[in-house]
């Protein structure tokens, strides 16, 4: 989703998300430090990334146009957090017009199968695994969309992509099949607005954020692009000021990151080496490091949110809730959390009527496990074997114990 093909552009705005997925298997992968998404102005960030634990509802359709600079973003952020120490891999997911194999320089420019395990080896360049369309042979695709997503699915989740901190997912501009595709196939922990001065950028921005709040996915930074440039011991902003502020300001983002105009940033997009990777003393280089740490720290700290947020607690017999970004707990019986499943294997997707009994799940059922989806849901295993979806916008509407039971012996 991130394009900057020949130079910088100032059009509107690139919804880019960027996810980083940690501790994750989608095939023999192990993701320890997160999954980074660009798409169309957002960089959508997955701690704890697991290609068997990939799974987010999609229910919201996002609107952007290209052009602020994405893949810019994308792949000198991951060769960042590359240079910080962490295993960094970035996947193109634009299939009609991948542009990493202008971005980056691998000595194997094509992708190949193993033909042990029939899954795909990625490029490799400087350290930093590789995959794209762009690398399948055929340089870019004229297909219509649930092949696309087909492709898309098929890249993203049989590549070996091994031991990663990091997983950078360079988005497609616009919405439909490969954004859907993508947002279901994995969990969102975070996103990286990426945005120009202009106006409009600022309006395609805020539907983003909006989307994003009700997928329960926290913004943690705005990188606005292309915003300055200095000449004659001046500094000038030939596009205006303000839109990366607006966003801040509006939405409560604690981090703001500029990048200026260079002409080095748009020509290392061409020759194949990043600017961070040229240049990484230079001033984009700072930049990108300081943004490099924000996203670490960021990571960290809503992957412990998450991690904490719902548990059971076998002393007191309850399930305790604290839903990430609010400090109210509560507690709820876990025959009460049980009963609310609301999956086809409780309640009959056609005629509405319930399935699953009050009587069919005993007062005394304990969960077997809990485990966070993203940040909006945890996935529940029963005794059965059951494995139970819950939203946490769901777990907020159910009936609560008022205190919480005390271990009677």
């Amino acid at each position: 989703m991130l394009q900057v093909l020949g130079g910088q552009t100032a059009g509107n705005v690139d919804t880019g998300l960027l996810i980083i997925a940690a501790r994750s298997s989608l095939k023999p992968t192990v993701i320890t430090g997160g999954l980074l998404l660009v798409a169309g102005g957002y960089l959508a960030i997955i701690r704890r990334f697991s290609r068997r634990e990939i799974s987010i509802d999609y229910n919201n359709i996002l609107k952007v146009q290209g052009g602020v600079g994405k893949s810019t973003v994308a792949v000198n952020l991951a060769y960042t957090l590359a240079g910080m120490g962490a295993r960094v891999g970035i996947f193109d997911a634009d299939v009609y017009g991948p542009s990493l194999p202008t971005m980056v320089s691998p000595e194997n420019r094509l992708l190949e199968m193993s033909p042990e395990n029939k899954t795909i080896l990625p490029a490799e360049y400087l350290g930093v695994k590789l995959v794209s369309f762009g690398f399948v042979g055929q340089g870019r695709a004229i297909m219509r969309g649930p092949m696309v997503s087909g492709v898309i699915n098929q890249l993203l989740t049989t590549a070996e992509w091994g031991e990663l901190d990091y997983l950078v997912i360079d988005m497609p501009p616009g919405t439909g099949d490969i954004q859907l595709t993508l947002c279901q196939v994995a969990p969102l922990t975070a996103a990286v607005i990426v945005t120009t001065p202009q106006k409009l950028a600022f309006i395609d921005v805020a539907k983003g954020v909006r989307m994003f709040s009700k997928l329960k996915v926290p913004c943690v930074a705005v990188v606005e692009n292309m915003c300055y440039f200095d000449a004659d011991g001046k500094r000038y902003y030939p596009f205006g000021k303000g839109s990366g502020a607006q966003v801040v300001q509006q939405f409560g983002i604690p981090h703001l990151f500029d990048l200026p105009i260079r002409s080095t940033l748009s020509a290392s997009g061409d020759s194949g080496m990043p600017e961070v990777v040229a240049d990484p003393q230079g001033e984009v280089a700072r930049t990108f490091q300081n943004l490099g740490v924000c996203v670490v720290q960021q990571c960290a700290k809503i992957r412990q949110q998450v991690s904490t947020a719902v548990f059971y607690d076998k002393l007191i017999r309850a399930i305790r809730v604290r839903v990430p970004g609010s400090d109210d707990e509560f507690f709820l019986h876990p025959a009460t959390v049980r009963r609310n499943d609301r999956s086809a294997q409780s309640v009959d997707e056609w005629t509405g009527d319930q399935k699953l009994q009050f009587g069919d799940v005993p007062e005394d059922i304990e969960p077997e496990d809990v485990r966070p989806m993203g940040n909006y849901a945890v996935s529940i295993t029963w005794p059965d074997g059951f494995s139970q979806i819950a939203p946490y916008d769901q777990l907020q509407t159910m009936e609560r114990l008022i205190e919480a039971p005390l271990l009677t012996s």
